[in-house]
């Protein structure tokens, strides 16, 4: 009994992925992904240090002594 071996060309479906229809979605996932990412970084407040830088805060604070103890009553004898 002698096995014989055959070949068969098998070929791939041509046009899987290439379509406009895919290219609109991958397009569409990549505005969602870049706008999580934005928002991410905004709400953190990373985006918003970068884009409003902070000016120095001023702070008018007064001091003052406080007031002398009255004196004591004099102590009735």
């Amino acid at each position: 009994m002698d096995k014989g071996v055959v070949e068969k060309e098998v070929l791939a479906p041509q046009g899987g992925g290439d379509g406009t229809g895919s290219n609109a979605i991958w397009a569409v996932a990549l505005i969602i992904i870049v706008g999580l990412i934005v928002g991410a970084l905004y709400y953190s407040g990373v985006l918003r240090r970068l884009t409003n830088p902070q000016q120095p805060q001023k702070v008018n604070v007064e001091v003052q002594a406080p007031p002398a103890p009255a004196a004591p009553a004099p102590a009735n004898r």
